[in-house]
Formats: C-alpha cells, sequence, structure tokens
C-alpha cells in the first residue's frame, strides 16, 4: 500500500534525528539549525521583544518552526513521488 500522506512521526523522526546547533542572538532571540539525515540543514527561531522575557525554552518555539518548515518540505516531496508514479 502507497502512503498519501506525511505524518507527524516522520516529522518528529527527522528532527530528532538531526544534528543541532543553537545560537542566541541580541540576549532575545534563539536560532536552532537542524542538519537533517540527508543533510539539508532547516533552521527554527523564537524570540522575545523584551530580553528581561528570553528563555531558553525559546527551543519549543524554534522546534515548531522547523516543523511547519518540515512539513512543507515533506509534501513538497511526497507529492513529487506520486506525481511520477502517476498516482496524482
Amino acid at each position: 500500500m502507497r502512503s498519501n500522506r506525511v505524518t507527524a512521526d516522520q516529522i518528529n523522526e527527522l528532527l530528532d534525528s538531526a544534528e543541532t546547533q543553537e545560537h542566541v542572538f541580541w540576549n532575545k532571540e534563539l536560532v536552532v539549525s537542524y542538519k537533517l539525515p540527508s543533510g539539508f540543514p532547516i533552521c527554527g527561531r523564537g524570540a522575545c521583544v523584551d530580553p528581561a522575557n528570553f528563555d531558553i525554552d525559546g527551543r519549543r518555539v524554534a522546534r515548531e518552526n522547523a516543523e511547519n518548515q518540515l512539513w512543507q518540505l515533506e509534501g513538497y516531496l511526497l507529492q513529487s513521488k506520486l506525481h511520477e508514479q502517476g498516482v496524482l
């Protein structure tokens, strides 16, 4: 049976297996670079207005940002594969 959907488990597996690097800018922005298993990098970011409100928990926001990008990339990849197979 062919899969015609991207799942949250796939997205999480890709991000969980990615190498990461984190950088804090201006004491108020966290940028996390994810090197996916394929070697392709994506970045997620989380930021606040006032540096006094900065919390390294911005990792959660940065990951959600990266997840949103990955949904689009994986959706495009699946659409392309299904198109090549003449399914869609």
